[in-house]
C-alpha cells in the first residue's frame, strides 16, 4: 500500500497543513488563577465539558464548540437543548462564529477560527483552559501562517447573565488591518420549550422576531405570539437580549444570512429586524493591530427579561461603557467567590502538592454538593421556612400547636430546634423536625448526555433570594449526604430519619426525592451501606410516622 504520508495534498494551489498530534495538558497560569491547558486538543476525539456557577447557570458544551445554555432548565435556554452528539455536530451553525479578513501589506486572507471549512490550510495550534473552579473555559487558536492569536471565553454573571470574552492578538512583526464579523448563533427567543425546540422547531422559526437598537447595540430576541392554532390572544411577554462592549462597531447582524457575503469580502449591511429567522447576534468592526497588541471585547446575553429589565439595560448601555465592562467583571468574579466559599462549606477545599490531586477533590466535592445541596447557614436554621416545611407536610400539626410555633425566634439553631420538639411531646412535631434539612443549591441532575433525566435549578425565589429545599433521584441524594454528613455530623440524624420516613414497610423507595415530599413509582430498596452503618448507633424510633 502506497504510503501517502511523505506526500503533500493540494486544494487547488494550497498544500494542506497537518494537524498536530502531540497532545499535552499541563497547569498554566492566565486570567488570574489556575488553568489547566490541553494543548493541541484537536489531535484527540471530541470530548463533553460543563461550565458550572455559583447561581442558576447552566452551560454545556463539546470541544468541538457547539454547545447549549440557559439558567433553571431547559425551558430558559440561550441555545437549543439538544442531546450531546447533535451538539457536538453543531458548532458551525450555534454558539461561537467569528470570521476575520485579515491584511498584512497588499495581500488579504480569510479566517475562521475553530471553523472546519478551511481545515489544513492554515498552520494553526489550537488549545483550550479550564479552570479550576469549573466556571471558565477558554478557546484558543493561535494561527502561526497569519500571525494572530484568536482565544475566547464562556463565563457567568448572576446579574448579566452569559459572558463571551474574545481577545485577538496580533503576535507577528508588522502591523495588520482585521476586518471582522464576531458573534453568536442560533439563539432563542424567551418562552421556548424544549419540546418546541426538538419537535417543532420549523414552526418556531417562523415566529421568531429579531430586532436591535442601533443606538445601544441591544438586541432583543423574542416571539411574535407563543405558538398555538387557537383564535385567542397569546402574548408573549420575555424575550432573550443580548449587548456587546468593547468594539467600535460599524454594523451589527441579527441573522447569519449575510456571511457568505462577508466572506466573499462584499461587506455586510446592518440588520435592524428580521422576523422567521434563527436568531444571531454579530458585530462588524474594523480593527488596527500593532505588533504585540491585544484587543478583547463583550457579547453578553441573558433569558427571560422583562421589559422593565430591558429599559433598565438601555439604560447602563447609554451610560459609561466601561464603567459597565467593570461591573460585567466584578460580578463574574462574585459569581465564582460564591461558588467557591459553597465548596469550601463542604470542605472542598484541599491544600497539596498535587495540584491535579486537588482540583480533583474540588470538583468531587462541587459536583456532590449540587445534587445533594449544602447547608448554607451552617447550623443555624429560620424559623419561617421551618414553619412553611410543617404547614406543607402537616397541617393540622401547624394549627395544634400555633402558641408554640408563635414563640420560637426568627433564627435558631438546629439542635434547639430538635429540643424544642422533644419537649413539645408531639411526635408528628418531632418526627418533623428531624426530616427537616434546611439545605439549598441542590438541583435535580441531568445533562444532554443523559437525555432520560430532566434537570432543574430551582434554587432561587421570585425576588432573587436564595430558595430552600432540594431534589434528585432517591439515589443520588442519598450518597451525596453520605459525604456531606463528614462535614454537618450534626445533621446525622435528619438525614437518617429522611431516609426512612421516604422507605416503605414493605422495603420500597421512591423513584424521586424532595423536599416537599417523594415523586414517582417506588422501587426496591437500595440501602448505601455507610448511612445504615452510622444509623446503627443512633436511636431511629423517632422516625416512626
Amino acid at each position: 500500500m502506497m504510503n501517502r504520508q511523505s506526500h503533500p495534498i493540494f486544494i487547488g494551489d494550497t498544500a494542506q497543513k497537518p494537524i498536530e498530534q502531540d497532545v499535552k495538558g499541563e497547569y498554566v497560569s492566565m486570567l488570574g488563577e489556575p488553568f489547566y491547558k490541553i494543548k493541541n486538543y484537536d489531535g484527540m476525539p471530541s470530548f463533553f465539558m460543563s461550565i458550572v456557577s455559583g447561581s442558576d447557570h447552566w452551560l454545556f458544551i463539546s470541544s468541538t464548540g457547539g454547545l447549549s445554555a440557559g439558567r433553571g432548565s431547559a425551558e430558559q435556554s440561550l441555545f437549543p437543548y439538544y442531546t450531546e452528539d447533535k451538539l457536538a455536530e453543531n458548532s458551525e451553525n450555534t454558539g461561537n462564529k467569528s470570521i476575520l479578513l485579515v491584511t498584512r501589506g497588499e495581500r488579504t486572507s480569510l479566517w475562521e477560527p475553530f471553523s472546519e471549512r478551511y481545515r489544513g490550510q492554515y498552520q494553526i495550534e489550537r488549545n483550550i483552559y479550564k479552570n479550576v473552579l469549573g466556571t471558565v473555559l477558554v478557546f484558543e487558536e493561535i494561527n502561526h501562517s497569519l500571525k494572530l492569536n484568536y482565544r475566547y471565553a464562556w463565563r457567568t454573571s448572576d446579574i448579566y447573565g452569559f459572558v463571551k470574552t474574545t481577545w485577538l492578538s496580533n503576535i507577528g512583526e508588522s502591523t495588520c488591518q482585521v476586518e471582522l464579523v464576531d458573534g453568536i448563533q442560533n439563539i432563542l427567543p424567551a418562552n421556548v420549550t424544549s419540546l418546541m425546540q426538538n419537535t417543532f422547531s420549523p414552526l418556531l422559526d417562523a415566529y421568531k422576531r429579531s430586532e436591535l437598537n442601533l443606538e445601544t447595540g441591544l438586541a432583543i430576541f423574542a416571539l411574535n405570539s407563543t405558538l398555538t392554532d387557537l383564535a385567542e390572544p397569546s402574548e408573549s411577554l420575555l424575550a432573550t437580549v443580548l449587548m456587546q462592549l468593547g468594539l467600535e462597531p460599524t454594523g451589527y447582524l441579527l441573522s447569519s444570512s449575510q456571511l457568505d457575503s462577508f466572506r466573499a469580502g462584499m461587506g455586510v449591511t446592518t440588520e435592524t429586524e428580521v422576523r422567521g429567522k434563527r436568531g444571531a447576534y454579530f458585530v462588524h468592526a474594523v480593527l488596527d493591530l500593532a505588533p504585540a497588541e491585544e484587543r478583547a471585547w463583550h457579547l453578553v446575553a441573558d433569558v427571560s427579561k422583562d421589559a422593565a429589565a430591558i429599559v433598565s439595560l438601555s439604560k447602563k448601555l447609554r451610560g459609561n461603557r466601561a464603567e459597565l465592562s467593570d461591573a460585567i467583571e466584578c460580578d463574574i468574579a462574585l459569581n465564582n467567590l460564591n461558588l467557591e466559599k459553597i465548596v469550601a462549606s463542604a470542605d472542598g477545599l484541599q491544600v497539596s502538592s498535587d495540584g491535579l490531586v486537588t482540583a480533583h477533590h474540588f470538583a468531587n466535592v462541587m459536583f456532590n454538593v449540587m445534587r445533594g445541596g449544602i447547608f448554607f447557614d451552617q447550623y443555624k436554621l429560620h424559623t419561617e421556612n421551618f414553619i412553611e416545611f410543617v404547614s406543607t407536610h402537616n397541617r393540622a400539626v401547624l394549627d395544634e400547636n400555633a402558641a408554640a410555633f408563635a414563640k420560637l425566634p426568627p433564627e435558631m439553631n438546629i439542635l434547639e430546634l430538635h429540643a424544642w420538639a422533644d419537649a413539645s411531646g408531639c411526635a408528628d412535631l418531632i418526627r418533623l423536625s428531624y426530616i427537616y434539612l434546611p439545605l439549598s443549591f441542590s438541583r435535580r441532575h441531568g445533562d444532554p448526555s443523559r437525555p432520560w433525566n430532566r434537570f432543574a435549578i430551582d434554587i432561587k425565589k421570585q425576588d432573587g433570594s436564595l430558595k430552600q429545599g432540594y431534589e434528585g433521584n432517591w439515589r443520588d441524594i442519598f450518597q451525596n449526604w453520605e459525604a456531606l454528613a463528614y462535614s454537618y455530623p450534626e445533621y446525622i440524624e435528619g438525614m437518617i430519619c429522611t431516609f426512612l420516613n421516604a422507605t416503605t414497610v414493605d422495603g420500597y423507595n421512591p423513584y424521586r426525592i424532595t423536599q416537599n415530599g417523594s415523586i414517582g413509582k417506588f422501587q426496591s430498596l437500595k440501602i448505601p451501606g455507610r448511612i445504615l452503618a452510622i444509623g446503627a448507633t443512633i436511636k431511629l424510633s423517632i422516625c416512626k410516622s
